[in-house]
């Protein structure tokens, strides 16, 4: 296992991490007066296994070849769900295994399926962890889709490498510069929300652990209402704004610090996000209007940015809309936001460049001596990003229907298994129908259900083949 040291060092440094997070919600304890000992004896087991792991491989080569690159994305994600699960597992709310596992796979992934009946009967401590797990997960993905995806070259991400000279070698040093600012610009953001929660009228505790979930396009919540339970429209309002931030790539932020003033009108993908967030609220909104003679602009708006970013935050009861707009969210928690943000799902390049090549498809079936170049942002786009691209769609489609099928076998009806099988790959949250819908919970699925989610949450959120490649016999070769 010495090939490996740097993996098992990197991801003592994260256990280590996640254990020092775990003593921020005693001091809530303390002040809300739920003193146990769920979060010491959790971060205690968790800095032991860590400093382990850090002391042991501390003769590492201080380099990540490809192998250990998606190794280490693997383990680092599993690692932190199982360590996450223990203060619920510790917990006086006597949280099973598969509960406790779901419930911290569920936050690390930015998912924001629960178990949880009774939200505004948990401790505060608890609720607090569930945030800080989405906010983890929240920078981890951006600074791993930035740093990480593009050199493993995992579904077309390699279009985003920062750098032209980014070997598939090794991480470089410029990659740590990256994180470090993603992390400053993504606290400034966090903080700013919370003060806005703040300021419009959230307690304090309140606006922490949602700015936190907001952000990370998480979307836990204190109360079983989510975002509704404030019936306030300058709180949504304030959500929707920071929601979007969250969902737009964090390279763009540092190219903004960098003197490009105009990246967030001239980024072809926030261009594209933005017009599919408009395009179907449209096209929800003139449904609504012809079929209820009603249109509330206000769900209609936050519930198709919560839903198209994987939020899943919710302020109405969208399910009884009618048949049309629970296939609409379908449609939306699979495309997710952009590349290099919190959000999920296909993601807005990919749908881009697939309309793209579908487009110049059909131009030379019409102009067969035609010469078409398929361009993204002005560059060209090679067929190894194309196929890179259709391959990961189709992985997508194919594990999706895997999933579904296998929630079916478990005896759930088949709005439950379909729409659990979206919510957990495309890490959105609440499902549809009248158990896991937008005010339900998965506390009442079958444990294998749970287990299955589980596992479509994380094939989601690493982008399906930073796993699956892990399982090839080839991968492990030298």
């Amino acid at each position: 296992m010495s090939n490996y040291k740097t993996v098992f060092f990197t991801l003592g440094i994260l256990q280590i991490i996640l254990g020092i997070f775990m003593l921020i919600p005693i001091i809530i304890q303390f002040l809300f007066k739920e003193i146990d000992s769920s979060f010491f004896g959790a971060s205690l087991v968790t800095i032991i296994f860590g400093t382990l792991f850090f002391l042991s491989n501390l003769d590492h080569d201080k380099k990540l070849n490809l192998q250990q690159a998606f190794l280490l994305t693997a383990l680092s994600w599993l690692s932190i769900a199982i360590f996450g699960s223990l203060p619920f597992i510790f917990s006086t709310i006597n949280f099973s295994f598969t509960n406790a596992f779901f419930e911290s796979m569920s936050g690390i992934t930015t998912t924001g399926s629960t178990i949880i009946p009774n939200l505004e009967n948990m401790p505060k401590g608890i609720l607090l962890w569930r945030a800080i797990l989405q906010w983890l997960g929240g920078i981890g993905i951006i600074v791993m889709a930035i740093t990480l995806m593009p050199i493993m070259n995992v579904g077309g991400m390699q279009l985003f490498k920062i750098s032209n000279n980014d070997s598939s070698e090794k991480i470089l040093p410029k990659s740590k510069e990256v994180a470090l600012r993603l992390i400053y610009i993504y606290s400034i953001l966090t903080a700013l929300c919370a003060i806005s929660y703040n300021i419009l009228g959230m307690s304090i505790f309140d606006s922490i652990t949602h700015s936190m979930t907001t952000i990370a396009t998480g979307g836990f919540s204190n109360y079983n209402e989510s975002i509704g339970f404030f019936n306030s429209f300058s709180i949504e309002l304030s959500a929707m704004i920071f929601i979007i931030l969250g969902s737009f790539p964090f390279i763009a932020y540092i190219k903004f610090l960098n003197g490009d003033k105009k990246i967030f009108f001239s980024d072809i993908q926030i261009k594209s996000f933005i017009k599919i967030l408009f395009i179907s609220i449209i096209i929800l909104s003139i449904y609504l209007v012809l079929n209820t003679n009603e249109l509330n602009l206000r769900s209609i708006f936050f519930n198709v940015i919560s839903i198209l970013t994987g939020t899943g935050y919710v302020n109405a009861q969208f399910d009884n809309w009618g048949g049309f707009p629970l296939i609409l969210f379908l449609v939306l928690m699979f495309i997710g936001g952009c590349a290099g943000s919190t959000t999920c799902g296909i993601k807005v390049f990919r749908v881009q460049i697939l309309y793209s090549f579908i487009s110049n498809q059909l131009k030379k079936i019409i102009y067969p001596k035609g010469v078409f170049i398929l361009k993204y942002n002005q560059n060209p786009v090679d067929n190894k990003f194309i196929a890179s691209i259709i391959s990961f769609i189709y992985m997508y489609l194919v594990i999706f229907f895997i999933i579904t099928a296998l929630l079916s076998l478990t005896g759930l009806d088949f709005i439950t298994s379909i729409s659990g099988a979206a919510t957990s790959i495309s890490n959105v949250g609440p499902g549809l129908g009248s158990i896991i819908g937008p005010n339900g919970n998965f506390s009442s699925l079958p444990n294998v259900s749970k287990w299955i989610l589980s596992i479509g949450m994380i094939l989601g959120r690493l982008e399906l083949f930073a796993i699956l490649v892990l399982f090839l016999p080839s991968f492990w070769r030298n």
